[in-house]
């Protein structure tokens, strides 16, 4: 980085659609980390970026720039018995609901051998947060130092723990930002806010989970697979091996939101057995991370059926001084509602089960907010079932008896019985798979990278 710019040059030049060089933006992301550059003065570069968006190169300085603000964990020092190197791999999601997609994966790909660096975070608003749910477990301790985490890998082979705060600290003081100022949705700023962390992390092969829903960040399939191509452009041009698949998010993943009551579902995925979407994702998840580091003609199923990720499983969650053995939370409080008619379930919106989730405790509002262990929602049907007047429905869960009223009203019109039993027509869940070669347009950028003004996304 040479020399010193002005501010507000550069957000005059993004705002007159102008592309940012590369010295501008290493000047900018260090003067912002260090306070030189004033809030209000990213806050109008951040919209500007929003409405004029950025070219892959831009994004791709932009993500660099801000990993450079923190320290890179480094993997290398995992070897095989013969030396060689142990290639790790990793996988984020974009955040929906019943997503705990994260618990049997990480254990099953450990499973083969191959490392897996999970860094993971909390939820906010009707999404849930990984290590919220895995805090359900008695004992078990998100909060890892790099040395643990190495050695934890070295032995166990996966670790799912909260990144530390040396990963790109631009990130943390810049999502804060973009959170009061309605920039959240610049797919710019959100892959490279999720990259920067991921790329730091140091992982050699990454696979994302972009939802696209009601219940998910990202509502329309364009939006999705504009995220996806953007950040999947970010980690090839980092020299990580990346892919993501597009999966669906208007119904719940499973039959559980919550805390514990997803990982009790993510044990019986583990045992071999669990709902047929939570073990199709889990599985092709899995399929690609194993893939992105040489084993290619595996069917990871086989070691959720023999028994191996479940002693994964065993082994990562007593590694962090959890008891794997231990009885999960249980709820002070239930009600379960009932179907007014019969007929067959046509819709169970994703976004109502994460609100009403969220009103029951299994969520926070604000980062500081506690969460409840016992709380979430037990699904009794999924769209297409045939349901009977007065059938349980849906299970609300909680410590606290008054939160269940506004639990119920989130639900309402979110829930769709029809009595002509028609055949309901659910999506496919995996939509689409995107690889380097789908990011490849004019001039080696990717195709309109980030440049929709009225897309909406965040990440989780």
């Amino acid at each position: 980085m040479t020399g010193t710019h002005d501010a507000v040059d550069i957000i005059r030049t993004k705002r007159d659609g102008g592309a940012l060089t590369q010295d501008q933006i290493d000047w900018l992301i260090r003067a912002y980390t260090a306070g030189t550059v004033a809030e209000e003065q990213m806050s109008a570069l951040a919209m500007a970026i929003l409405l004029r968006g950025m070219s892959r190169e831009e994004i791709a300085h932009w993500t660099a720039a801000m990993i450079s603000t923190g320290e890179r964990m480094d993997f290398s020092s995992l070897t095989k018995p013969d030396g060689s190197r142990r290639l790790s791999a990793d996988k984020h999601s974009t955040g929906g609901v019943g997503d705990k997609i994260t618990l049997p994966l990480a254990p099953l790909v450990a499973s083969y051998g191959v490392p897996v660096p999970q860094l993971s975070g909390r939820g906010l608003g009707h999404t849930g947060g990984t290590l919220d749910k895995l805090e359900a477990i008695p004992g078990w301790r998100a909060q890892l130092s790099n040395q643990e985490i190495l050695n934890q890998l070295d032995t166990v082979g996966a670790v799912i723990c909260s990144a530390g705060a040396g990963l790109a600290p631009a990130d943390k003081k810049l999502y804060a930002l973009r959170d009061v100022t309605g920039t959240v949705e610049a797919i710019p700023l959100i892959a490279s806010s999720i990259m920067s962390k991921k790329i730091a992390e140091g992982t050699d092969a990454l696979v994302l989970d972009v939802k696209v829903g009601t219940g998910a960040f990202m509502k329309t399939y364009d939006d999705a697979a504009e995220l996806a191509r953007t950040m999947v452009a970010l980690g090839t041009d980092a020299g990580v091996r990346t892919t993501a698949l597009l999966t669906e998010m208007s119904t719940p993943l499973g039959l559980t939101a919550g805390n514990a009551v997803e990982v009790e579902e993510s044990l019986q995925v583990l045992a071999g057995g669990g709902p047929e979407d939570v073990v199709e994702l889990t599985v092709a998840l899995a399929a690609e991370m194993l893939a992105g580091v040489g084993f290619t003609g595996v069917d990871p199923a086989e070691n959720l059926r023999n028994g191996k990720a479940m002693d994964s499983w065993r082994a990562m969650i007593a590694a962090q001084d959890g008891d794997p053995e231990a009885a999960l939370p249980e709820p002070k409080h239930s009600h379960t509602i009932t179907a007014e008619a019969s007929g067959t379930l046509t819709r169970l919106d994703a976004y109502a089960v994460g609100i009403a989730a969220w009103r029951l405790g299994a969520g926070r509002a604000r980062k500081e907010d506690p969460v409840q262990a016992a709380a979430g929602v037990r699904l009794h049907a999924k769209p297409g079932d045939t349901v009977r007047a007065g059938a349980p429905l849906i299970t609300l869960c909680t410590d606290e008896a008054e939160r269940i009223p506004r639990a119920e009203q989130a639900l309402e019109g979110g829930l769709q019985i029809s009595a002509e039993g028609g055949v309901v027509e659910s999506p496919s869940l995996i939509k689409a798979r995107i690889t380097a070669e789908d990011c490849i347009g004019a001039e080696g950028g990717t195709p309109r990278a980030g440049a929709w003004p009225d897309s909406a996304g965040h990440h989780a």
